[in-house]
């Protein structure tokens, strides 16, 4: 019982610091666009995006449940022990660390359900670890999103510049107005980021919690809850901020009517599938937007061989961190561990 207890309280701290990471990996994804345009500064920006990611999580909880954590969960087919689950979190963990190095907007999220999988693959001796049909939901949400958010971001970016043409305003003040919209914006984003991704993090404790017998089934506790939303409030302020230079200038060079569309038509996309409890991957969604109203503007303007950088990215992100997580769980089997 005591080494139960011991394994169990390591694997919450390894959760947490997927949770961090989570937040310092993600916070271009709220804040590069106001930066980049000026709206905010960087202090400011990273200070409000941890404020509102650590909002997100509570009231999401609170009054929608943890749907997105139970649709996590339910990626294994087998009854996961604390071994699995510390395994799945380092996998995701590695993963998070090598792109964030790398400059590249990955997604957390494909980290942890391919964390997820490869512990379960390895525990199970085979393919059984997986439940396939909620994996193909979790993989079609996660698919759909970005064009959802490419789609939605240029049409409101065009309807937007169409609308500010034809009422004759001044560039000027145009610009100062949409900065100033650009802060309610990032909230909102860091927002809906909080909502979706800390439900990661929640569902990863609360299946160790089952695994260790201390819950009798899966139901996220409030504590975790707050543990949760505050750990990825606080990986939110420590900032990200080699990929916030690629999402806030090197796909595109964004203007405040740019920004300002990407911002909202993303965070709308998040904020809809965490009601539905849908996973989606906050940074696949802005990305999608972001080159989505540069796509509206010109399609010259960005840089698709940097795109097609990230999209690789994206395909590999799964595999990657199952391989990594398969290695961490026949690592710690080899030490002993048996949780």
């Amino acid at each position: 019982m005591r080494e139960t207890a011991i394994l169990l309280w390591i694997t919450i701290a390894i959760a947490v610091a997927f949770d961090f990471t989570n937040g310092f990996h993600d916070t271009a994804n709220a804040i590069a666009t106001s930066i980049s345009t000026r709206a905010l500064s960087p202090r400011a920006a990273v200070g409000l995006a941890a404020v509102f990611n650590l909002v997100g999580a509570v009231i999401t909880v609170a009054f929608f449940q943890a749907k997105v954590s139970n649709t996590i969960a339910s990626t294994l087919a087998i009854k996961p022990g604390l071994v699995v689950v510390m395994a799945a979190l380092l996998g995701a963990i590695s993963w998070n660390l090598i792109t964030w190095y790398r400059g590249l907007p990955s997604s957390s999220t494909h980290a942890l359900i391919g964390g997820l999988c490869g512990a379960g693959i390895a525990a199970a001796g085979g393919l059984g670890g997986v439940k396939w049909s909620a994996l193909v939901k979790q993989v079609a949400s996660l698919v759909i999103s970005p064009p959802l958010g490419f789609v939605a971001a240029g049409i409101f970016a065009i309807l937007l510049i169409v609308i500010i043409q034809r009422a004759g305003w001044r560039p000027a003040p145009v610009n100062r107005t949409l900065r100033g919209l650009q802060v309610v914006t990032s909230a909102y984003l860091s927002y809906s980021h909080g909502a979706n991704d800390a439900q990661k993090t929640m569902a990863a404790i609360t299946l160790a919690l089952v695994a260790s017998g201390d819950l009798p089934k899966f139901q996220v506790p409030l504590w975790v809850v707050g543990l949760s939303a505050v750990a990825i409030g606080f990986g939110t302020y420590a900032g990200g901020w080699r990929i916030i230079r690629t999402l806030g200038w090197s796909i595109l060079k964004l203007e405040p009517v740019t920004a300002l569309s990407a911002q909202l038509m993303g965070a709308t996309v998040i904020q809809a599938a965490t009601v539905i409890g849908l996973p989606v991957s906050t940074t696949h969604v802005v990305t999608g937007s972001v080159i989505g109203v540069g796509a509206s503007r010109k399609m010259s303007a960005v840089r698709w061989g940097l795109g097609a950088n990230i999209a690789l990215a994206w395909i590999v992100t799964i595999p990657a961190s199952g391989a990594m997580a398969w290695i961490a769980f026949a690592i710690l089997h080899t030490a002993g561990l048996r949780g």
